[in-house]
């Protein structure tokens, strides 16, 4: 008689387990690994901003200073930051970041703490200050303000001492603390001989720990982050595979980073969130050069680009320089102008935002977090597998033939990065056809594919660090010649 009492008994358990597996899959996956706070979640999504070059080596026609420049070199004719603002509100940037101290040691405000500064030039009679200006225009035109400060500092008499490290606090306490609010410090690694023959020492904790204290939601960049992270190059090229980890310990900026293949790639198992801020200029050099007036990068350039940074989990930072005068030329302004155009074009319309998608798994087979979620434009909703399901097939029905040649994927990164390996497939009308195997996604992925016309894509998730977690989906076609 006992025979049943057990057979209900472990019948009991196993419902009971499988209630329990259910009610946990029907939550909200738990985040994977290191994951973004508030701060790098709201850099990422700023995409794309301008950086700005500028200072003494604009009217020398160098790229690198010497740092025994005449001060009074420094003398733009009608600066005017409101243009520059106008010009990337225009293009569609959310912020801009300024040399506002290069390696030459030249200052863009009246620093307290060199001679090397605006109040040493001709420009108003030494009464200006671009750090002013340039902040009011970006309030001005709803732009984030960001600044860069080299550590090396050419013309400084105490850099190569004890001293020095000091000095630059100093400086960083004046840009950072006067300016309002900063949303990048741009950090430098480069480190050159001082007066004494010397190179400095930097302590970097010191810098680090004086940008918290002043700008606490600033995010600070450097080979190492702490926050964000050079991505090995200078030409807007991040790695197909990228994942948004670095482990730093034992690491420091310049000389003392990791290797370029790895700033490039981040770490599949890094201990920091970290992701990648592709930088690259506009033209062939930093600085604004009268020769290089007809050299501004080509419209498929700078959509190039755009897919290796912003669409390789990174952001870009584009880098157009103002002339002597103190504007950006019209060759690059009309084509930032146009390059926003194009990306409007392409992005403007999801070609499968009225398909209809499926999964072949659904966490918890709940509409919570449903398949449909990815087509709806909101990255607060997302697509999950169940826990412990590290593949999956999304399958998008056009329902009519449809000629595309960009496919767009985002993770829901609050909940940290997990697609380690995924393919994408077309429908040729007889069977499945590959055009495409990657690895990372990250906050957004863009793949530029051969063009192809389907009834029905599918995306397969072949390898996951944890179940995946899709926010959106989106087909594109870039048909600009």
């Amino acid at each position: 008689m006992r025979k049943p009492l057990i057979f209900n008994l472990l019948a009991i358990l196993i419902l009971g387990c499988a209630a329990e597996t259910a009610a946990q899959n029907s939550a909200p996956p738990a985040p994977f690994g290191p994951i973004p706070d508030a701060r790098q979640l709201a850099w990422q999504k700023m995409e794309t901003y301008m950086f700005v070059h500028f200072g003494p080596n604009t009217f020398t026609n160098v790229e690198w200073g010497s740092g025994a420049e005449n001060p009074e070199v420094f003398n733009p004719t009608d600066l005017d930051c409101r243009q520059w603002a106008a010009t990337a509100k225009a293009a569609g940037m959310k912020g801009i970041i300024i040399t506002a101290k290069h390696h030459d040691g030249f200052c863009l405000w009246p620093s307290k703490f060199s001679e090397h500064t605006v109040a040493r030039s001709l420009w108003k009679n030494g009464q200006g200050d671009v750090l002013r200006e340039l902040s009011d225009a970006c309030r001005e035109y709803g732009l984030k303000f960001g600044v860069y400060l080299s550590p090396w500092d050419r013309n400084h008499p105490t850099y190569g001492t004890a001293d020095y490290n000091q000095v630059f606090v100093n400086m960083l306490d004046e840009v950072l603390g006067n300016y309002g609010e900063v949303f990048e410090q741009w950090f430098d690694g480069a480190n050159g001989e001082g007066p004494n023959g010397k190179k400095q020492v930097y302590d970097w904790p010191l810098f680090n720990s004086t940008v918290n204290r002043l700008q606490a939601k600033a995010m600070i960049f450097s080979d190492v982050g702490p926050d964000c992270r050079w991505v090995g190059n200078e030409n807007g090229v991040m790695g197909e595979t990228n994942w948004s980890r670095l482990t730093t310990e034992g690491f420091t900026p310049g000389w003392g980073a990791p290797d370029t293949k790895t700033l490039n790639t981040g770490q599949i198992d890094g201990a920091r969130w970290l992701p990648g801020e592709a930088d690259v200029s506009i033209r062939p050099g930093w600085f604004y050069s009268p020769e290089t007036d007809n050299n501004v990068k080509s419209l498929r350039q700078l959509l190039n680009i755009y897919y290796t940074s912003a669409g390789r989990n990174a952001n870009l930072l584009l880098n157009v320089p103002p002339d002597t005068r103190g504007h950006i030329h019209s060759n690059d302004s009309v084509r930032l102008v146009e390059f926003r155009a194009a990306l409007d074009r392409i992005f403007s319309v999801n070609l499968a935002a009225k398909a209809k998608i499926t999964a072949s798994e659904t966490r918890a087979n709940s509409p919570l977090f449903g398949a449909t979620n990815l087509l709806d434009g909101n990255f607060d909703t997302y697509w999950a597998a169940d826990d412990g399901q590290t593949k999956a097939e999304i399958t998008i029905d056009l329902g009519k033939e449809t000629a595309f040649n960009r496919l767009l994927i985002q993770e829901y990164i609050p909940l940290g990065q997990r697609v380690k390996q995924f393919s994408v497939d077309y429908w040729d009308g007889s069977q499945w056809l590959t055009i495409a195997r990657q690895t990372t996604v990250g906050y957004k992925r863009i793949l530029c594919l051969p063009r192809v016309k389907t009834k029905k894509i599918r995306i397969s998730i072949e390898d996951a660090l944890a179940c995946p977690i899709i926010s959106e989906i989106g087909c594109y076609l870039d048909d600009i010649q």
